[in-house]
Parts: structure tokens; C-alpha cells; sequence
């Protein structure tokens, strides 16, 4: 019996699949490829986010009537930062400064070191030595970095030293005076890569009047294009500031809430840089938002931009030495292609940009035959026959119970 179920179910599924064919499309447009002997690639624009299924399932490729493979990756791109807790050796003070070495053996390769220090309100510029002994008076020099906490300015801190990758069995640390030994609690030292994402535009924002003390931005957004992050651009002399920002749906419902932030500090000869200008967003699609940026008793921030966000989808492929190819979408019944391409695909150094051309109508568009079921396609006869029936057995019911009344005898 189960397998019985399981059986109709599966004839059930397979009746809703539908197949892709090149009239089912709504929209089509040329794909020049750039060089038919290697990978190519073009972005996802906002008349293929207009026109497409929303998950981009509708996607397809032709050389003629023959499907072209392809692989849809989203350059999201990310960073992996696994951190390792180093073991403190030989932690006191020499002549002021607070000097420590640090047992890295295990690790084979890194190139950041974060300190846990109970300390606030403070600047400190630290030096890194790589040594081979623990014993060894000397050692290569790994660079100096500025640690930082500035609570009381609201600016943020940094306890991270950053340095060229290394694989010293033992690190040196000497600490500017200011950080006591006691306020050492922990190190961890990690390799960190990173792969830098890509963005296009997904609107765009008008500066407008708002309430006393904030900035505000009407931002219009592109039809279906999803908003991922807003960037603000500042002039390079817009320096210590850290603002709330808060963005708002179009029902003017609170969304976000975060900061952004530029710290340009020159505290006992050292300088400290560091900033933050975008915001990262839950992927949303709306017509318009709201961004609010609360200045305070301060002035009000000299933004140059507001500029939305949406995290670059990409298509790569293989032309099969074609130079020209046809881009298809629109067909919102179809679910996304089943590839081997797509499972084992790879990125490749060489891959180059295919261009498309202008988007339009696909001269050959027809609707898809209704495949729905007679009781679907006509629901308005079957209204109107159980209507009638339940008229008719009403008639009938009533009838009888005419001829059945006593009275009437």
C-alpha cells in the first residue's frame, strides 16, 4: 500500500514538471561570447530580475535548440578566520613595556593575532617578532601594529595585529607602555582569506527633508532587484564620526538598525584608521526605503551618495567554441536546470565576460496549453451544476414531504 502512495505521488510530481522550450519564454536576447575557447561569463541586470522567475530558475542557454550548461553563482564572495588560543609564556615588564612570548607550535600557518586585554579607553602600538627558540634573544621582525579602545569617544577598538603570513614556531610580543602585564588575559592567532564580493546597483537615493538633526534618504529600488547593502560615500577629509543609521520599509516599519563610522586619531605620535560605510541588509525586495542618519547635536554628515546594493549574480559557461549564443527567461512554470556542469563546476583565472545584447520580446512567445484538469480549467460549470443540483434535489425534497403530510389527505 505505501509503496503504492509512494508510486501515485511520484506520477503526481512528474504531471506538474514542465519542460523548457524556446516559445514558452517571454524574453530572449543575445549572448556575444568574448573568446569561445575558455570560460565565459556575463552579471544578471535589471531586466533579466524584472522578467525572470524571482529565484532566476527560469535561466536558459541555447546554441539553436540544443540547452547550453550553465552555473548561476552569486559572488557573495566571504572570509574564513578559525582562530587558535596561542599559550602565553614569560608574561611580565621590562623597562615599562609589557612583554610576553607565545607558544604557536601547533599551527602551521598565520597571520593575524588578537589579544584579549581588560583595558579601555586607550591607544597602544605593539611590535611582533617571529623566532624559531624560544630562547633566542632575537628575531624577525613581523611589524608593529596599533591596538586600540576608544570607549569613551564611542569610536570602537581594535585588538587585532595584523602581519605577512607566517610560520615561526614562537612569537615576541613588546607592548608600548600604557597595558599591564595583569591585563593580558588571552591570545589567538589564525590565517584569514578572503574573497571580495561584487556588487551592482540595485536604485538609488535622493537626499530629502526630514526631522531636526537627522539625515534622510528616499531610496527608489529597481523592479524585483533585491537590496543586500547600502554604501555611503563621504569625502576623504569626513573623518571621527560614528552615526546610527536606521532604514525603514516603505510603511515606514523599522528594518535596521546600525552604524557607520570613519576614525582618522593621531594619539601619542601613533595613528589610528579605521573605518566602516556600509551596512548589510537581509535580502529584501521593495519599491522603495527609507535611510535615516542620526546626527545628533553634531553636524550633519557631508554624505556625498547613498548607493543600494545587491550582491552580483553571475552565469558562467562553456561556449563549446560558439560565438554567439541565445539567452532565454521568463517562463515562471519552469524550476531551475539539473546540470553536471553546476555540480562540479569550478571558476576559472581566465574566464572572461560575455556580452548581452539589448533585451526584448521573444518573436516566437506563445502561452503554454492549459494542462490543468477539466474540474480546474471549468470551475464555473461545476459551480453552476452543483447549483442546479442542490435546486433540483431541493424540489424533489420538498415534494415528498408534500405528499407525505397527513393534512393534505
Amino acid at each position: 500500500m505505501k509503496k503504492r502512495a509512494v508510486f501515485v505521488l511520484t506520477l503526481a510530481t512528474a504531471a506538474l514538471a514542465y519542460d523548457a522550450a524556446v516559445p514558452y519564454f517571454t524574453r530572449t536576447r543575445s549572448i556575444a561570447v568574448s573568446m569561445n575557447d575558455r570560460q565565459n561569463y556575463f552579471a544578471i541586470d535589471s531586466d533579466i530580475w524584472k522578467f525572470a522567475r524571482g529565484d532566476l530558475a527560469d535561466l536558459r542557454i541555447y546554441d539553436r535548440q540544443s540547452q547550453v550548461p550553465y552555473a548561476l553563482i552569486k559572488q557573495s564572495g566571504g572570509g574564513s578566520n578559525e582562530e587558535i588560543r596561542a599559550k602565553i609564556l614569560n608574561l611580565g615588564s621590562v623597562g615599562g613595556h609589557t612583554e610576553f612570548d607565545l607558544d604557536v607550535g601547533g599551527v602551521q600557518r598565520y597571520e593575524r593575532l588578537r589579544l584579549e586585554l581588560d583595558a579601555k579607553n586607550f591607544i597602544n602600538g605593539t611590535q611582533i617578532l617571529g623566532r624559531q627558540n624560544l630562547n633566542d634573544r632575537s628575531g624577525t621582525e613581523l611589524g608593529s601594529s596599533t591596538l586600540y579602545d576608544f570607549t569613551t569617544e564611542g569610536l570602537g577598538s581594535n585588538f587585532v595585529l595584523k602581519f605577512p603570513t607566517a610560520i615561526f614556531p614562537y612569537l615576541h610580543i613588546r607592548m608600548a607602555p600604557g597595558i599591564s602585564p595583569k591585563q593580558v588575559k588571552g591570545a589567538f592567532v589564525s590565517t584569514y582569506s578572503e574573497t571580495k564580493a561584487a556588487w551592482s546597483a540595485s536604485g538609488e537615493c535622493r537626499p530629502t527633508s526630514g526631522a531636526q538633526k537627522n539625515s534622510v534618504f528616499e531610496c527608489s529600488l529597481l523592479d524585483r532587484v533585491p537590496l543586500e547593502r547600502l554604501a555611503f560615500d563621504l569625502p576623504s577629509n569626513a573623518v571621527n564620526f560614528s552615526r546610527t543609521v536606521i532604514v525603514s520599509d516603505e510603511k515606514g516599519n523599522e528594518i535596521q538598525r546600525e552604524s557607520i563610522s570613519r576614525v582618522h586619531l593621531n594619539r601619542a605620535r601613533q595613528l589610528v584608521k579605521s573605518e566602516g560605510l556600509t551596512i548589510d541588509l537581509y535580502p529584501r525586495i521593495a519599491r522603495s526605503v527609507k535611510v535615516v542618519i542620526e546626527n545628533g547635536d553634531d553636524k550633519p554628515l557631508p554624505v556625498e551618495r547613498v548607493r543600494p546594493l545587491t550582491i552580483e549574480r553571475r552565469v558562467y559557461f562553456d561556449p563549446g567554441a560558439k560565438s554567439t549564443l541565445q539567452l532565454y527567461y521568463g517562463d515562471t512554470k519552469l524550476e531551475s536546470p539539473t546540470y553536471d556542469y553546476a555540480k562540479f563546476f569550478q571558476p576559472r583565472p581566465t574566464a572572461t565576460t560575455a556580452q548581452l545584447g539589448a533585451p526584448g520580446a521573444n518573436p516566437e512567445f506563445t502561452s503554454r496549453p492549459d494542462e490543468r484538469p477539466w474540474s480546474e480549467r471549468h470551475q464555473a460549470v461545476l459551480w453552476i451544476a452543483m447549483l442546479l443540483a442542490v435546486v433540483v434535489l431541493g424540489a424533489l425534497a420538498l415534494r415528498g414531504m408534500k405528499r407525505s403530510d397527513p393534512s393534505e389527505e
